[in-house]
């Protein structure tokens, strides 16, 4: 479990990184750092599910998945039904949120 924690520190520090110093030197590492946080994403995802199916009654793990499903619903009926502006604010945090979520779960999995 320690080794997913730290691999969860690299792919959430390397975008943070790589838009930092995008942005100072006006260089592309932005957008470099903008995309790998698709990475990033896909990360979190695939191991969430995996810690899930290991562990289906931890309570947190369930939270977690359901917050994934609840953005991926979203945002194609945002898109194509309600279309509110706000909602396309959410969709641009939920995701920020998931991330700190996911990183306070492996953190603590891996040092029970």
């Amino acid at each position: 479990m320690k080794a997913i924690n730290y691999l969860n520190y690299f792919f959430v520090a390397t975008p943070i990184i790589l838009i930092t110093i995008g942005l100072f030197t006006s260089s592309e590492l932005a957008c470099f750092g903008f995309l790998f946080t698709i990475l990033t994403g896909l990360f979190q995802l695939i191991f969430g599910i995996k810690m899930l199916i290991d562990e289906p009654d931890d309570k947190n793990l369930q939270a977690y998945v359901n917050g994934v499903i609840f953005f991926f619903l979203l945002w194609p009926v945002n898109a194509f039904i309600m279309h509110f502006e706000f909602i396309y604010f959410l969709l641009f945090i939920i995701p920020i949120i998931l991330a700190i979520y996911f990183s306070i779960i492996t953190y603590k999995k891996a040092y029970q």
